[in-house]
C-alpha cells in the first residue's frame, strides 16, 4: 500500500541561522548564476506501509530510473518521469534471500546496476531490461556499501567490518567465447567504513565513522596520498563536486566542510545543521550541496559561499539525499517514526524539485 501525496509534517522546521555575508566575487549575482526559486518548490512524498525503512536509493546516469531498496528482498526501480506510484514500480528480485541494504548504477549504461545485502553477503548485478539478474556474488564479508569505478570496469564493496575490498570485470581466460564477469581482486583490504572513486578513477575517498580524518589513496596501488583532518568524532558522509573543484564532507559534529581539490585545504565550513550529518550530495553543476541528516529535514546551500539557500522539511530523518544527474531535483528516503496513538511508520521516498 502506498500514497503518493503532497507532504504534510505536524512538527515545525526551523530555519537556519543565516552565516555572515560572504565575498560579493562568489556570489550567484556577480558570477551570473540563476539559481532556482527553492522555496517555490514542494516535496513529494511515496509512502510505504512497512516496518522497515528505505535505506538507499539511487538515480541511473541518465536520470531516467530512480532504484529504492530497504524494506525487503528485492530493488524497485522507478520512472520518476512517468510515475512514483509503487504499483508502477519494476520490480528485481529472486537473487537475494534477504534483506537489500544498497544499490548502484554503472556510471557508462543507464541499463545495468548492483545490489548488496550484508544478511545474505551477496552482491548481485541486474539489467533492467530483464527481471532476471545477469551474476549473482557471495562474498566473504558483509558487503554495507557498493560504488562503481568512473569506467564501469571495477568495484569497491565496504563490509559492515569496516575494510574496503575490490571487484573487476573482465573474462578470467583467453577464450573469445568466455563471457565477461564481475570478480574480487586480491588486494590486502584497507580500513574505511565508506568510499568512492574520484572522477578519474586513479584514487579512492575513504572516510571512517569513528576517524576524524578523510584517507585519499593511490589507485591500484592503495599508497596513501592525502590525509585531511575533517571532523571532531568521526566523518560520516563525503560527496565530490561534479567539477572536481571540492571535496564536502560531513560528520557527527553536524559540520559540512568544504576542501579545496588543488590544494587540500578546507575551502569553507558549513555549520547550518543542528544534527548530525548522514549524506552529502552536489547538484549536477557543482553549484548546490544537499545535506542529510538526524533532523527531519534536508538542507541545500550554495557551494561558493556555503550559505544555506532552502531547507526541504522531510517526513523522516534520511540516511541518504541524491541530486538528479542532469536536474534540480532531489531524492531521498527514510522510515517516518512511531507516534503514541499515531498511524504505523511507514517507509518513505521523497522528490523535490521543480516539476513535480
Amino acid at each position: 500500500m502506498s500514497s503518493f501525496a503532497q507532504h504534510g509534517n505536524d512538527e515545525e522546521i526551523q530555519p537556519p541561522q543565516r552565516p555572515p555575508s560572504p565575498p560579493p566575487h562568489t556570489t550567484f549575482a556577480v558570477r551570473g548564476v540563476h539559481t532556482p526559486t527553492f522555496s517555490a518548490f514542494r516535496p513529494r512524498d511515496v509512502r510505504i506501509t512497512s516496518t522497515q525503512a528505505i535505506t538507499h536509493i539511487a538515480w541511473s546516469c541518465d536520470g531516467k530510473k530512480l532504484a529504492a531498496v530497504g524494506i525487503d528482498r528485492m530493488v524497485r526501480v522507478f520512472q520518476p518521469e512517468k510515475s512514483m506510484e509503487t504499483r508502477s514500480a519494476s520490480l528485481f528480485s529472486g537473487a537475494h534471500s534477504d534483506e537489500v541494504d544498497y544499490v548502484a548504477w554503472n556510471p557508462t549504461h543507464p541499463e545495468l546496476f548492483c545490489s548488496s545485502s550484508q544478511k545474505d553477503r551477496r552482491i548481485v548485478f541486474w539489467d533492467a531490461r530483464q527481471s532476471r539478474h545477469v551474476q549473482q556474488l557471495t562474498v566473504k564479508v558483509p558487503p554495507v556499501q557498493i560504488n562503481y569505478a568512473p569506467d564501469g570496469e571495477s568495484l569497491l564493496y565496504v563490509s559492515s567490518g569496516n575494510q574496503l575490498f575490490f571487484m573487476s570485470y573482465g573474462k578470467d581466460s583467453d577464450d573469445s567465447a568466455a563471457q565477461a564477469q564481475w570478480s574480487p581482486m586480491d588486494r590486502a583490504p584497507l580500513t574505511a567504513s565508506a568510499a568512492m572513486f574520484n572522477h578519474t578513477g586513479d584514487s579512492v575517498i575513504l572516510t571512517h565513522m569513528s576517524e576524524h580524518a578523510i584517507r585519499i589513496v593511490d589507485v591500484p596501488s592503495l599508497a596513501l596520498r592525502e590525509n585531511l583532518a575533517a571532523h571532531v568524532g568521526g566523518c560520516v558522509a563525503a560527496a565530490l563536486d561534479p567539477r572536481g573543484r571540492y571535496l564536502a564532507s560531513g560528520g557527527y559534529d553536524s559540520i559540512v566542510n568544504l576542501f579545496d581539490t588543488s590544494e587540500w585545504i578546507a575551502a569553507r565550513t558549513i555549520t547550518v545543521c543542528e544534527q548530525a550529518i548522514s549524506d552529502l550530495s552536489f547538484s549536477h553543476d557543482g553549484e548546490y550541496l544537499a545535506i542529510a541528516g538526524a533532523g527531519n529535514y534536508i538542507d541545500i546551500c550554495a557551494t561558493e559561499t556555503g550559505v544555506p539557500l532552502h531547507r526541504v522539511p522531510a517526513l523522516a530523518s534520511s540516511p541518504k539525499v541524491t541530486w538528479h544527474p542532469s536536474n534540480y531535483v532531489i531524492a531521498y528516503c527514510g522510515q517516518t517514526k512511531p507516534r503514541e496513538g499515531g498511524p504505523a511508520p511507514v517507509a518513505v521516498i521523497s522528490l523535490f524539485g521543480p516539476g513535480l
